[in-house]
């Protein structure tokens, strides 16, 4: 019997705590974001999202603390949805998700959302300060995890389900996920 959780991993903007929320509420499983932990982390530091991504590729246990969250949860949980860049890679019986989007969108879409609710430990002046923001942001997270674990996040090929978010509404989004998680689950393993 496959563990009933999915990880849903992706590039900033594309949707991630959406998805993983919208996903979560509709099969009744509870919802844990990494980046939302990160973000806490970075706050409590003084940093940005971009400086403690930064910080954590010379000062490990910033990684090996969120790591070590995802393997307990992994051990302890069921009926999960987490997103998180390495959850897939900790989870490894878990359903795994990549949300992809053109890096101008995910800055548009980013930008908005700071100018509307604000993010933690994240700013921007302007989508293209944000588009440069995430773009420095995913080459550390991506340098970071190959030196820590030889993963290479932007992979998509380690993920059973790809879904471009340029293309699908939210709900549509959440739609996919959870039609792709039934077949999966149902599939002989």
């Amino acid at each position: 019997m496959r563990k009933h959780i999915i990880t849903i991993a992706g590039y900033p903007g594309s949707g991630k705590s959406s998805t993983a929320k919208g996903v979560a509420r509709m099969l009744g499983y509870e919802h844990f974001s990494s980046g939302d932990l990160f973000r806490k982390m970075a706050s409590e530091r003084g940093y940005s999202i971009e400086e403690i991504n930064i910080t954590a590729e010379k000062q490990r246990e910033i990684d090996l603390e969120v790591d070590e969250l995802l393997k307990k949860m992994h051990e302890e949980k069921d009926n999960l949805v987490i997103d998180s860049r390495m959850a897939f890679h900790w989870m490894p019986d878990s359903f795994k998700v990549f949300l992809d989007l053109d890096p101008q969108m995910a800055a548009e879409r980013t930008f908005t959302h700071i100018q509307k609710t604000g993010r933690l430990s994240q700013k921007g002046s302007s989508v293209d300060e944000v588009r440069e923001n995430t773009f420095k942001r995913v080459e550390s997270e991506r340098k970071r995890y190959l030196n820590l674990y030889k993963v290479d996040i932007t992979d998509k090929t380690r993920f059973d389900l790809v879904v471009d978010t340029g293309t699908e509404n939210l709900d549509g989004v959440i739609n996919v996920v959870i039609k792709f998680y039934h077949k999966w689950l149902n599939e002989p393993h």
